[in-house]
């Protein structure tokens, strides 16, 4: 068995889960990550099933192991993968840690708060599937996965995890550098609908490995910005502290639960959304779509402002150490693009991409403002924009 091991010795065991169709890539990505076996679908000719794979993987642990990884064949990491695995099971030993992250889901939004707030990692949403096409489980929680598993009619993998750790009160953790990428691929268990599913920020750089050993965890995100389907949604608990539904809330339904005034984001709109920018997102992506996604970055950027002085270290210090420029960037650069429907994802050139980018951190820029004391209206409602900006009715 190939383990990975610390001071504490951790062993960490290792698998690549795979279809008959797909295993020489498999194989591949196990030679490359350096990953201990390749797992093959048990009943390939039969319908397609992740999960029926996954509990072979899942069976897969190495004898001693203290920790188990299991890797989808789908998706790419830097050689140094299993070196970045083992800083994380260091860290943090009694968790489940997800190292990808999907750009257009609640745990990408999740991700991306974190990252702008200053966390290394944050909780799962509890309602949401945990993505698995790279996680790892301690010894005894792989095992509770595959006997659990073995007799369910779901054929998703991802859906059985998140029912688990439901079950057990505690949801996986997810790594804010996201260390693992998903390649644009045939779907075999029919998910081509999602579209292009790349991560919600992908940072492949020297010290990953130490910050997700040694960064802070954002345990609670109660107050969750996300785009789906386009629009700005907001995913609020409600009083009792438990959401326990896979319902959805336009962020229009859910700002009274926050605290916010519409007239608050009325007045970011008149003097902060930049015209030029916003019109050639309009141009591009329609306008109902740059004003949602505006509003949804400014939403994010006070969230994000809220929850910083957690992780705030001494002044003049970086929460995320010198990776947390970039971590920030990449985590931004994916707001645009994976909000966008599935079947156009694809079709966003580069410059697109950087239009979009640029226009979110415009959004993220004057959330924060709304962090501190509400700012005395000085006009009304009905006033008149200022010039050189665009007018948004929340």
């Amino acid at each position: 068995m190939a383990t990975m091991q610390d001071s504490s010795a951790t062993q960490v065991s290792s698998a690549v889960m795979t279809h008959p169709r797909r295993r020489e890539r498999a194989e591949g990505l196990a030679r490359r990550l350096g990953l201990d076996a390749v797992v093959v679908d048990p009943s390939p000719d039969e319908a397609p099933s992740a999960l029926r794979t996954a509990v072979r993987a899942w069976q897969a642990i190495g004898p001693g192991a203290s920790h188990h990884l299991v890797v989808q064949d789908d998706v790419s990491a830097s050689a140094g993968f299993l070196s970045q695995v083992a800083g994380a099971v260091a860290g943090h030993p009694t968790e489940a840690l997800a190292f990808y992250t999907h750009w257009n889901s609640r745990n990408g939004a999740a991700v991306r708060l974190a990252a702008l707030a200053g966390a290394a990692w944050v909780r799962g949403v509890p309602e949401e599937f945990t993505p698995t096409q790279a996680v790892c489980l301690p010894a005894a929680q792989a095992e509770a996965f595959h006997r659990y598993a073995r007799g369910s009619t779901e054929v998703h993998d991802d859906e059985i995890l998140s029912e688990l750790l439901r079950r057990a009160g505690r949801m996986s953790l997810l790594a804010v550098p996201n260390v693992v990428e998903h390649l644009d691929t045939d779907s075999i268990s029919g998910h081509a609908w999602h579209g292009v599913r790349r991560s919600a920020c992908l940072v492949d750089a020297a010290g990953v490995g130490d910050l997700l050993g040694s960064g802070r965890v954002l345990e609670s995100v109660d107050c969750l910005p996300y785009m789906r389907r386009g629009a700005a949604h907001l995913r609020v608990e409600g009083p009792d502290g438990v959401l326990g539904t896979r319902g959805h809330a336009r962020w229009r339904d859910a700002l009274p639960a926050t605290g916010l005034a519409p007239e608050q984001l009325r007045e970011l709109v008149r003097g902060h959304r930049p015209a030029d920018t916003a019109a050639a997102v309009a141009r591009h992506f329609g306008a109902p779509y740059a004003d949602e996604l505006w509003i949804h970055c400014l939403l994010l950027g006070w969230r994000a402002a809220c929850l910083a002085p957690r992780f705030a270290p001494p002044a003049g210090q970086d929460p995320l150490g010198g990776l947390g420029e970039r971590i920030r960037d990449t985590a931004v650069s994916t707001i645009g693009v994976g909000g966008l429907p599935p079947d156009v994802r694809h079709l966003v050139p580069s410059d697109g991409s950087r239009l979009l980018t640029e226009y979110a951190w415009t959004g993220v820029r004057a959330g924060r403002t709304l962090a501190g004391p509400a700012p005395r209206s000085t006009r009304s409602a009905a006033a008149p924009a200022p010039a050189g900006h665009t007018t948004l009715r929340p």
